[in-house]
C-alpha cells in the first residue's frame, strides 16, 4: 500500500526550508541601517530640555525618540490605525494581507493595505520604487527586523523615520513643527493628525492644506 505523508509533516518540512532560506538571505544580505543611524544631533540642557537641533546628513529633521517618550494615546491610535496585530505577528501579517486581497477583489479597488508597521520600517530604511519585487523584499526585510529587534526597537525606528511633510521625519520633529512641543502629551486631535500624516505627508500638510489635514485627522478620530 502506498504511504502518503501527512499534511503536518509536509508543513514542517516547508517551515524548516523557509527558515533556512531566510537565514541564508539574512546572512548574505543584512539590513542596511544608513538612514536609521543618520539622525539629527540634539543639544539639551541639564534637565533634558531641548536647546538646539541640527539636520541629519541627508538634510532631514530626524530627531531621536523612544516609545516611552511619546504620548501613550498616540501610540494606541497609531497601532489601531496602522497595524492592530503589531505585537503578535512576525513582521508580516498574513491575516491583514488576505483581508486586503479579498477587499480588493470585492471592491475592485484598494480598500486597505496589508503592510505592517514593520514592513513600513523596512521601506523607510531602504526606499525603493513601489513594485512587486520591492514589496517582496520589504516583506523579507520585515521578517529580518522582527528576528533581530524587539517590538519596541522596531516601534522606535518607525517613530524616528516616518515622514510628516517636507523634511520632517519622525513624530518628535513633527510634534515640534506642528504643535511646538515634545510629543509626551498630545490632545486627541493632535495625536490623530500625527497618525494621519505619514500616509500622505505632502498632500496632508497642515500648513499648506489645512482642510485636507483636518479631514484626515477627523477620519482617525472617528
Amino acid at each position: 500500500m502506498r504511504k502518503y505523508r501527512s499534511p503536518s509533516i509536509i508543513a514542517a518540512f516547508a517551515f524548516v526550508g523557509l527558515a533556512l532560506a531566510l537565514a541564508v538571505v539574512d546572512r548574505l544580505n543584512p539590513i542596511p541601517r544608513t538612514r536609521a543611524d543618520d539622525r539629527s544631533v540634539v543639544i539639551t540642557a541639564a534637565d533634558g530640555t531641548l536647546l538646539r537641533t541640527f539636520v541629519s546628513r541627508d538634510g532631514k529633521w530626524r530627531l531621536p525618540v523612544k516609545p516611552s517618550e511619546v504620548d501613550a494615546r498616540y501610540l494606541r491610535m497609531m497601532m489601531a490605525w496602522e497595524d492592530q496585530r503589531f505585537r503578535e505577528h512576525p513582521g508580516v501579517d498574513p491575516i491583514a494581507m488576505l483581508r486586503a486581497m479579498f477587499q480588493m477583489a470585492g471592491e475592485a479597488r484598494v480598500v486597505s493595505g496589508g503592510s505592517t508597521i514593520t514592513m513600513q520600517v523596512a521601506r523607510l530604511m531602504e526606499p525603493r520604487e513601489r513594485t512587486l519585487s520591492a514589496k517582496l523584499l520589504q516583506m523579507t526585510r520585515a521578517l529580518q527586523l522582527d528576528f533581530h529587534l524587539s517590538k519596541d526597537e522596531i516601534l522606535e525606528l518607525y517613530l524616528t523615520l516616518a515622514p510628516f511633510g517636507g523634511n520632517l521625519e519622525g513624530v518628535r520633529a513633527a510634534s515640534f513643527a506642528w504643535f511646538g512641543k515634545e510629543p509626551r502629551r498630545l490632545t486627541a486631535g493632535e495625536a490623530a493628525l500625527l497618525v494621519a500624516l505619514p500616509q500622505s505627508p505632502e498632500r496632508r500638510r497642515p500648513d499648506r492644506f489645512p482642510a485636507i489635514a483636518k479631514a484626515a485627522r477627523d477620519r482617525v478620530l472617528t
